[in-house]
């Protein structure tokens, strides 16, 4: 069943162009189909904080279990925020007390940039331990991505992520090790995940903690783990709700922070990533960045354009799998109809009377 546009969110209008399925609100209240309340902290930098969104919100939509999904997108006040990104999160996302008093049943927490070696001196850092522990108290399952995993894991078990020796970027392929966990059931033994991090929780650290680590790779390191009652807290690494071009988009940021002196050395290609056809075209956009920095010109590429249609998703229907199964846990182990508590202004028989949150 999918989603509800419980809210004027734009990420559900857009992927309702896109051909996803999302019920209006007049159509949700009318139907007695069980509700699953899913919280989203969106802790994403302004320029990737509607994409992620996004990503994810459709990641849950693609679940086939028998509900409706009410998707709950918040972020947290400490986090440094443009004028219009402000405005932005003020208009469409939900307030966390308001979510808190409501009640979830699960919980998607993303990653974030940070700027000080001890992610305990990050603004962040308190009110995400706040989510956190309540979450752990009141959600029935939280899953955490990137950074959020590093978070966690640090909170809950005092455990530091180390610094890779260069960044870890591009796409690996991944190997099931631990098949009979339900997250994985009807998993492919083998899979693709992103990854695009400087820093690394290990398997000896995740089992240190007595985590099950549940998928790794070779190159890309642990990219899942979960907590020993098979599913409370979910640790992912890697980013398996990247869109095909998300690896392209941030290599083209690189090039233009190249070109403009903003970081010294040329940025590599993701591994693993860019196809033997797009190979070419992605060094030529590399050394024009070159030479706009000498020059001091400004760079322009048509990257997206001229080499998109050539990426390859090789992650996407093992990430909707993973979020059907996690789904389908939390599903099978809630009971509970809150439709009153999470939209008190909404008399089944006259949806309009929803009030859009200002």
């Amino acid at each position: 069943m999918p989603l509800v546009a419980h809210s004027s969110l734009p990420t559900f209008r857009d992927l309702r162009q896109q051909g996803h399925e999302v019920l209006s609100l007049d159509r949700a209240v009318h139907q007695d189909i069980r509700e699953l309340h899913i919280g989203f902290l969106n802790m994403m930098p302004d320029a990737a904080l509607r994409a992620t969104e996004r990503q994810f919100i459709r990641l849950v939509g693609s679940c086939n279990r028998i509900a409706q999904f009410f998707v709950y997108p918040f972020s947290l006040p400490a986090l440094a925020r443009s004028d219009e990104t402000l405005g932005y999160i003020e208009r469409y996302y939900s307030d966390f007390d308001f979510l808190r008093d409501a009640g979830l049943d699960a919980l998607i927490i993303t990653g974030a940039n940070v700027a000080n070696p001890s992610l305990e001196d990050e603004p962040f850092w308190e009110p995400l331990i706040e989510v956190v522990e309540w979450a752990w108290n009141n959600v029935t399952s939280t899953l955490c991505s990137c950074l959020a995993t590093h978070a966690l894991l640090k909170h809950f078990h005092g455990i530091d992520r180390q610094p890779l020796p260069k960044k870890r970027w591009g796409v690996y392929s991944h190997r099931v090790s631990a098949s009979g966990h339900p997250l994985l059931r009807d998993i492919n033994t083998r899979f693709d995940v992103p990854h695009s991090r400087y820093n690394d929780i290990s398997r000896a650290q995740f089992e240190t903690a007595g985590l099950t680590v549940l998928a790794e790779s070779a190159e890309g390191g642990v990219h899942m783990a979960a907590s020993p009652d098979q599913f409370r807290v979910i640790y992912m690494q890697g980013h398996p709700e990247y869109d095909a071009n998300s690896l392209l988009k941030e290599y083209r940021r690189e090039l233009y922070r190249f070109a403009e002196g903003e970081r010294d050395t040329p940025p590599p290609l993701p591994e693993n990533y860019v196809s033997d056809a797009a190979e070419p075209v992605a060094l030529a956009a590399l050394e024009a960045a070159a030479q706009a920095r000498e020059s001091g010109e400004a760079f322009s590429d048509t990257l997206e354009a001229d080499i998109g249609d050539l990426l390859d998703n090789t992650w996407g229907d093992t990430a909707k799998a993973i979020i059907n199964n996690w789904l389908g846990l939390v599903y099978g182990v809630t009971n509970l109809d809150r439709k009153q508590q999470f939209m008190p202004d909404v008399d089944p028989d006259d949806p309009l009377s929803l009030k859009e949150k200002k």
